[in-house]
């Protein structure tokens, strides 16, 4: 786990191609908060959870100036069926070779009934808009985490942006 980035470290440069093969780069998000997270598989219960509870949040985190991506290994072809079935609006950035995903620490060891595989460990990274890597959740359980990456934005922003009173 010790190549996961750390809070205070510049965040891993990528460039990675999007649902419609656009390619995505941590350069686009300059002067803007950031959230990238990392799960393992499109249309899974949890998964499907997690990008439901993004969607569903993702007004709040625009009124903070914050963009979302999701990252798997899963092809564009089916992040757009995950989107289209669930109406999700956060943008999935495909990640097969696992190059997004290894700068980020996601890929590691994973047990099942016994097993051990490697495999994307659910984690979120929150990203300053000076791209610094401004909190890390580098093990994710999905329920209330899309609230979560919420208020530790909010608090965040809060110190780096005080009201004028």
């Amino acid at each position: 786990m010790s190549n996961i980035p750390q809070t205070g470290q510049p965040a891993p440069n990528f460039s990675t191609p999007d649902q419609n093969d656009h390619l995505v780069s941590l350069d686009h998000f300059s002067g803007q908060w950031l959230v990238i997270y990392f799960y393992p598989k499109d249309d899974t219960p949890g998964c499907t959870t997690e990008a439901k509870d993004f969607t569903e949040l993702q007004p709040e985190f625009n009124v903070l100036g914050a963009k979302i991506l999701g990252v798997s290994p899963d092809s564009g072809k089916a992040h757009c069926k995950f989107i289209d079935k669930h109406n999700l609006s956060i943008t999935l950035l495909s990640d097969p070779e696992h190059h997004l995903i290894e700068a980020y620490g996601a890929w590691r060891l994973k047990k099942f009934m016994g097993k051990e595989y490697m495999g994307v460990a659910r984690s979120t990274f929150l990203i300053s808009p000076d791209k610094i890597i401004a909190y890390a959740w580098p093990n994710v359980k999905t329920k209330g985490h899309a609230q979560a990456v919420l208020t530790k934005l909010q608090e965040l922003s809060a110190v780096s942006n005080p009201k004028i009173s």
